[in-house]
């Protein structure tokens, strides 16, 4: 996949299948060392279309967009954004999700797919954005922070997934 070919636009049902995928792979990658490899490699590509073909085919979701990045007509990168979920930052807006595969981290394709995002939030009337990352994930860590994003000093940790995930939030405001 060449990221110079790479076009950001809005997610479709029809993405499913390659948001499930770059999903599944881009975890197997970035948390490797992190998450039990056991458990990465029990991570399910089908599984997990199934549930963003739900999300996409549902009806319209308040102030909320899936985006992709196409690269030579396949899925190489997903983000999904929408008002916070946190209690203590309402009236902000949350990245709940960006990956992209491992072959083109350090593309630029990353940074054009988290800039469409920001400006499709500010769009919707956000003027600030939350998102949660591994406490561990430095390459996720330098990204944010190079794209203007701040440790807001609130953090948790996730055991949903039978081990512990701690997790650190950062905070920008939005173009």
């Amino acid at each position: 996949m060449g990221a110079d070919a790479g076009v950001v636009r809005a997610a479709e049902p029809a993405d499913a299948a390659g948001i499930g995928l770059v999903h599944v792979r881009s975890w197997q990658a970035a948390y490797a060392g992190h998450f039990p490899q056991e458990f990465l490699d029990a991570l399910d590509p089908a599984a997990r279309a199934e549930g963003w073909r739900r999300i996409l085919g549902a009806a319209q979701r308040a102030r909320q967009a899936d985006l992709v990045a196409e690269v030579d007509g396949r899925v190489g990168g997903f983000v999904s954004v929408g008002p916070s979920r946190d209690s203590d930052a309402s009236g902000a807006a949350e990245v709940y999700a960006i990956y992209l595969l491992a072959e083109l981290w350090g593309s630029g394709l990353g940074r054009r797919l988290m800039d469409a995002a920001l400006g499709t939030l500010a769009g919707l009337g956000f003027d600030a954005a939350t998102l949660w990352v591994l406490e561990g994930n430095q390459r996720g860590r330098r990204f944010y922070k190079k794209g203007g994003w701040s440790i807001d000093g609130a953090t948790k940790v996730d055991d949903s997934p039978g081990f512990p995930i701690a997790e650190v939030r950062y905070r920008r405001s939005l173009p």
